[in-house]
């Protein structure tokens, strides 16, 4: 990993590290249930590759489709480039294309298949909502997740919980699951059973991880800058103002939930299941976290 200015997230890279192992696992299990159950395991391993490629190879033009995003140049967008050339400067990093989505609702993501490849999105919504120095710390926040790669491994580590589905689905509409006889059906709602299993824990390892790369992005910004209230503030405003933002642009967003800046719903306060269900951890959280480093960094 080429080293930047955000350092070394050594917790982030353990559950990085942790979740990619136990997505793993839960392949292994799934890959060796249908294999026992008569499924051709070259079938399987070759569905299970083209799945893997096609999520990591087009992770960035298929997030940019659904937002509808354009990658724009520095004649198009002057101000929104010199912010992100000046932060790329900061943190001593390869500068990644910068695209917009044409949307009320204000937010950022960041995706792409590599650093290399990379792509920041703001919105317009966000372009007029915030100022110059929380717009930058958005950015800082965005290319964090690049500079650390959780990006790549969120997009890989989604794998698991898509093949899970995609198996399920394979199976209802084979020759299994038209077949009446007894065991036919048993080794039915086993492949069913085990499949909605590896996708229920596929699905909170992901979110775990999700909720905590986002407080190490938080806090690689606020530290790269020196001004975790700009940020502070731009969460604010990003959040008090999804209210009034238009169904249909709350919609819009829902493909790139997990990578945005904020989820489209603020979340509450605590350990609550819609909590841990979360892409992101609470607004509270947050900012709380950002006045802990602001008060260690003695911003005024």
């Amino acid at each position: 990993m080429a080293r930047t200015r955000y350092g070394t997230d050594r917790g982030l890279s353990a559950r990085m590290m942790g979740t990619l192992f136990g997505l793993g696992l839960l392949y292994v299990v799934l890959a060796a249930v249908l294999i026992a159950i008569g499924m051709n395991a070259w079938f399987i391993l070759a569905i299970s590759a083209a799945l893997l490629f096609g999520q990591w190879w087009f992770s960035d033009s298929l997030a940019m489709a659904a937002m509808r995003a354009v990658v724009v140049t520095p004649e198009q967008a002057p101000q929104l480039h010199a912010l992100v050339d000046r932060v790329c400067a900061m943190a001593d990093m390869k500068k990644p294309r910068v695209g917009i989505a044409d949307s009320d609702a204000p937010n950022a993501f960041a995706t792409g298949r590599s650093p290399s490849r990379s792509v920041i999105v703001v919105t317009t919504g966000l372009l007029r909502r915030l100022d110059r120095d929380e717009l930058e710390g958005v950015i800082a926040h965005e290319l964090s997740h690049v500079a650390h790669r959780d990006v790549t491994v969120m997009t890989v580590a989604s794998f698991t919980a898509i093949l899970a589905g995609f198996m399920a689905r394979s199976v209802m509409w084979s020759s299994m699951g038209r077949n009446r006889d007894q065991n036919t059906a048993l080794l039915f709602l086993v492949v069913i059973v085990v499949s909605v299993v590896v996708y229920f824990i596929s699905f909170m390892l992901i979110r775990a991880l999700s909720r905590y790369r986002e407080l190490g992005a938080d806090r690689g910004a606020a530290l790269l800058t020196g001004r975790p209230s700009a940020l502070a503030r731009a969460l604010q405003k990003i959040t008090g103002d999804m209210a009034s933002i238009p169904t249909r642009d709350l919609r819009q967003m829902e493909p790139v939930s997990s990578f945005a800046f904020a989820p489209a719903v603020a979340r509450g306060r605590g350990f609550t299941l819609e909590g841990i269900m979360s892409t992101h951890p609470s607004l509270e959280k947050r900012l709380e976290q950002l006045a802990r480093i602001s008060s260690e960094l003695g911003e005024r």
